[in-house]
């Protein structure tokens, strides 16, 4: 039997703590496909920012091995102490690795944190253990929300572009969660390895149980026309607009479209405070919500929004699955041009200019004033291009390839 070592600081989280991460979703993939598989984590959960309770995921029976690497705490993404938790993370990963990393015959890691892909890429190339890259996002590109002056920033994050192009030189093969991400571990590196890209997708079949256990308690008035939005709710994510917009649209009398915000982050509070003291009466935020009820509330919703601030480096988003499966119109102002293309081709929403009120209010009207085949158009997209139970086969038959 074949051994695979799953390697993911940030992007592994367990069905006891948030839900069921990607990277859990892969390691039982490589279990059911008779693989011995080795989950290696961390300490702290970078999702809910917080220490894990080792005791209870160890509890859980999950078909794996699992290893926690210690990392310190940190409060924010954008943090220096998460650069510190991660440099310390790299040095106790090595040294686990140092001693394990011939018992495997094949290691799948994910970037970022790019410090750690360069050394765990480093390692499995010296010991001649193949190695898959999963890019999840790029740094420092993803830096230009925070430091706007190109200059500045790559001298800020020289380090990051350094141990990417170390990392994807050294990988022996790569998944990327959109064709631009695929198509950066190529840009310095002409190299002819294996690649697939393999969006984040959600599990279909987890998502319809979600919408049955939970949609007799999602009440929503038969008069109701409800536009939701569910994800972080932080820099890059322009939910201000949808406010405005919802703001806009209580002035004209229109009463009946309903704004519901679903998560967390750092803005959360300040927008809070702002909605309270305008008396935006149509916004309603519901804060952390399990991911099976989330899967309710958006097949409840008439309208799903992908709003994102002008700029915004992100590709084909992880959300974007679970809007699809729900079955709704998208209304996205991702600028990105593969997202805007697969909006666009696929007929499954709209693209709005970013951070305009005025477009936004306008377009939110029209959905509702007009049905439309969006719906049906969704659905069929999720199923034949973000479930996980057919395109993870992908995955699989890349890491095939690599044995070969």
């Amino acid at each position: 039997m074949k051994k695979i070592a799953i390697i993911s600081l940030g992007y592994m989280w367990f069905p006891c703590e948030s839900g069921t991460s990607r990277f859990f979703y892969i390691a039982n993939l490589f279990h059911e496909n008779g693989y011995e598989v080795e989950v290696i984590t961390t300490s702290f959960q970078h999702f809910e920012k917080k220490p894990r309770n080792q005791e209870l995921i160890l509890s859980q029976g999950y078909p794996f091995q699992i290893v926690f690497i210690d990392a310190p705490a940190y409060k924010k993404n954008i943090d220096i102490r998460r650069v510190y938790s991660n440099k310390v993370a790299e040095r106790n990963l090595r040294k686990y690795l140092n001693l394990h990393v011939k018992e495997y015959d094949a290691v799948y890691t994910s970037i970022p944190a790019n410090n750690i892909a360069a050394m765990v890429t480093t390692v499995c190339k010296k010991n001649h253990v193949p190695c898959v890259l999963d890019i999840e996002d790029l740094w420092p590109e993803a830096m230009a929300m925070v430091v706007k002056n190109e200059k500045l920033r790559n001298l800020l994050f020289h380090g990051f572009l350094k141990d990417a192009e170390i990392a994807y030189a050294n990988c022996s093969a790569v998944i990327g969660t959109s064709e631009d991400y695929t198509a950066r571990a190529f840009k310095y590196n002409k190299r002819d390895i294996p690649h697939e890209t393999v969006y984040v997708g959600c599990d279909i079949e987890a998502f319809d149980a979600g919408v049955k256990e939970y949609q007799d308690s999602i009440v929503k008035p038969d008069d109701e026309f409800w536009v939701t939005y569910a994800g972080s709710i932080s820099t890059s994510y322009d939910i201000k607009t949808l406010i405005l917009a919802a703001n806009e649209l209580l002035k004209r009398g229109e009463t009946k479209i309903q704004f519901q915000l679903l998560g967390t982050g750092s803005q959360k509070v300040e927008l809070e405070s702002f909605v309270k003291e305008q008396d935006i009466k149509n916004v309603r935020f519901w804060g952390f919500v399990p991911y099976p009820k989330m899967c309710a509330v958006l097949s409840k919703s008439d309208v799903l929004v992908n709003s994102f601030v002008k700029g915004a480096p992100q590709s084909i988003v992880n959300k974007i699955g679970d809007y699809l499966a729900a079955g709704k119109p998208i209304i996205n102002t991702l600028e990105n041009p593969n997202f805007c293309k697969l909006i666009e081709e696929n007929e499954v929403g709209i693209n709005v200019e970013p951070e305009n009120v005025n477009e936004m209010r306008h377009i939110i009207e029209s959905m509702y004033e007009n049905s439309s085949n969006f719906n049906k158009n969704a659905r069929c997209l999720a199923e034949t291009h973000f479930d996980r139970r057919r395109t993870f086969d992908f995955i699989l038959n890349l890491v095939k390839c690599v044995f070969d």
